[in-house]
């Protein structure tokens, strides 16, 4: 395989003639604007907030909170930067933990009635952070996500999962050896984790945030309930039951935490696992048990898009008054090239099995053909960091088009979060801070270590954990895709 790099597309024809030779459905604007008339400067309104511009920071892991879930140095060090973004949509902040054993790492952030004050700090951080860079801070929303990491939950080691499951699932237990007759969380147990997930958002109104995410992707355990249609039980089998999870939920913040508002981010299409073929090149698990029903948003082949229930659940966000909804797709954990299109794979990944392009294109046209569909909601759209030097043309157009209505940027933002604000007043992009989709952000917690932008932020370059990763990646031999150019930062 041959994938041309982004960075080597210089020009809009150049641009225009690789995605039409790869098949690639990305449209854009050739001239950005800027100043307040610009589409991407131009406010909006939702729940009665007003957003200042078009540009949301999504949720990001550090993997550096302390083992009793509580933030750091390097934890404010990262909400400042949210602030100083520009961004005025700070979507969920991080996955931040209802209760220990949902943890995916030993140090994911816990909200609890020990370290809540500890977030209204942190928020307070991002705040003035924001202020002191653009000054007005009342069109700046922030919201918090709430998770159980469910299935991939390592609450006390790195190395070790402690999975809570709804449902047996055959490929995903095998590939993460989960023992056939393990336990499967029971109707009460589920029962308990709703008023856990009610409190923590109680918590968060508490610390002053505008909204919870209760979380619905990538894997984990919200997202799981809506593919449980094998399990019994009140939570499963039929769509009403797989969505009663979040339907009690929401039932509960409405009475415990009155004015809070609530969003979805939603993994809205997935496929079956991919595992690395021979020459380390991702390919899909064989399945040959007819139909495949363990994806939402997927066909029953396993490995094209269906959006039926997606729309369904579209309905039900809207019948519950919930207008905040972020599309992203699939999981970290089992296809992470349709969630995090990347030309370099993280360490326990694989060679992309297609141009990243593509990834992009099908995450731009999932947003556009929801938003057609239910356009009462507000759509937080996901996929545009590997855009790199484009990723302003590609947002810009999204925009105009009324493809989404927001613009979400997540591994960007770990290098460089000015590249909004600089978007947004006109200055050229500085070429040598944008992500390259090296994937360390996610290589480095694969091997304990915190997440950072080990290549290209001076702050991890300099750490102890930077030369540990370079090691890491010389013994595992770990490599991009072959490129039509040389390789440059």
């Amino acid at each position: 395989m041959t994938y041309r790099r982004v960075a080597q597309l210089r020009s809009a024809e150049e641009l225009r003639s690789y995605l039409q030779r790869i098949g690639a459905q990305i449209a854009f604007d050739e001239q950005i604007q800027s100043g307040p008339a610009a589409p991407l400067a131009q406010p909006y309104q939702v729940n009665g907030m007003v957003v200042g511009n078009r540009f949301a920071v999504l949720p990001m892991e550090g993997w550096d909170g302390t083992r009793d879930g509580r933030p750091t140095d390097l934890v404010r060090r990262r909400w400042q930067r949210f602030g100083l973004s520009g961004a005025k949509l700070i979507w969920g902040c991080e996955a931040v933990a209802v209760r220990h054993d949902g943890r995916a790492n030993p140090r994911q952030l816990v909200i609890n009635a020990q370290t809540v004050g500890e977030f209204a700090a942190l928020r307070e951080a991002l705040i003035e952070s924001h202020r002191k860079h653009f000054g007005k801070t009342g069109d700046l929303v922030i919201g918090l996500q709430l998770t159980h990491s469910g299935r991939f939950a390592r609450p006390n080691d790195d190395h070790r999962l402690e999975s809570k499951i709804l449902y047996h699932h055959p490929l995903l237990d095998r590939k993460f050896n989960f023992p056939p007759d393990g336990a499967v969380l029971s109707d009460d147990e589920i029962a308990h984790l709703i008023e856990d997930f009610v409190q923590a958002a109680v918590l968060a109104q508490k610390a002053g945030f505008h909204f919870v995410d209760i979380k619905h992707c990538h894997g984990y355990l919200g997202h799981e309930f809506l593919s449980a249609r094998e399990r019994s039980g009140r939570y499963g089998g039929s769509f009403e039951n797989r969505t009663r999870f979040l339907r009690e939920v929401v039932a509960g913040i409405r009475a415990s935490a009155p004015g809070l508002h609530i969003g979805v981010r939603l993994s809205a299409f997935d496929s079956l696992p991919f595992h690395p073929g021979p020459a380390g090149t991702g390919e899909v698990e064989a399945w040959a048990e007819g139909e495949y029903p363990y994806t939402f948003g997927g066909d029953s082949a396993g490995t094209g898009i269906d959006l039926t229930e997606p729309r369904a659940f579209l309905d039900l966000l809207l019948s519950l008054d919930i207008r905040l909804v972020c599309i992203t797709g699939g999981s970290p954990y089992y296809n992470p090239h349709i969630q995090r299109p990347a030309l370099f794979p993280p360490s326990d990944g694989y060679l992309p099995p297609e141009d990243p392009l593509l990834g992009v294109a099908r995450h731009i046209n999932v947003v556009a053909q929801l938003k057609q569909y239910r356009p009462e909601l507000l759509y937080v759209g996901s996929g545009y960091s590997y855009l790199q030097e484009w990723l302003p043309n590609v947002a810009q157009y999204a925009i105009r088009n009324q493809q989404t209505d927001v613009v979400g940027i997540g591994r960007m933002v770990l290098t460089y979060p000015e590249i909004i604000a600089d978007i947004l007043n006109g200055r050229p992009l500085q070429r040598k801070r944008l992500c390259r989709t090296f994937s360390d952000c996610t290589t480095a917690p694969r091997h304990g270590m915190v997440s950072g932008c080990y290549p290209l932020d001076d702050f991890y370059k300099a750490s102890a954990e930077a030369k540990a990763l370079a090691r890491i990646k010389k013994e595992q031999k770990i490599s991009p895709v072959d490129t039509a150019e040389p390789l440059q930062s």
